[in-house]
């Protein structure tokens, strides 16, 4: 009796760890969606009033969307570990 118990428990946490695990995953590819998102608009907000710098503005664009598109990423895979271990 005591050991369907513990059985019961641990299948409890189980499910709560995935759960943990598919919303973690969610929040940091929301997350960097908004930022990219954010990022893009404001760069196109800029480009629009300065057109000759346009230049200057996409690569540190390009550069800070992969940055968070790397640390998206790893956030997803964590959370994808916790979810298999």
């Amino acid at each position: 009796m005591v050991f369907d118990l513990l059985l019961q428990a641990a299948e409890g946490v189980a499910r709560w760890d995935v759960m943990g695990a598919g919303i973690g995953a969610g929040l940091a590819a929301l997350g960097a969606g908004l930022g990219i998102g954010r990022i893009g608009g404001s760069a196109a907000e800029a480009i629009a009033r300065q057109p000759e710098a346009a230049d200057k503005i996409q690569a540190p664009v390009i550069l800070t969307a992969a940055f968070i598109e790397g640390v998206a990423l790893f956030a997803v895979v964590v959370c994808l570990l916790i979810k298999l271990i």
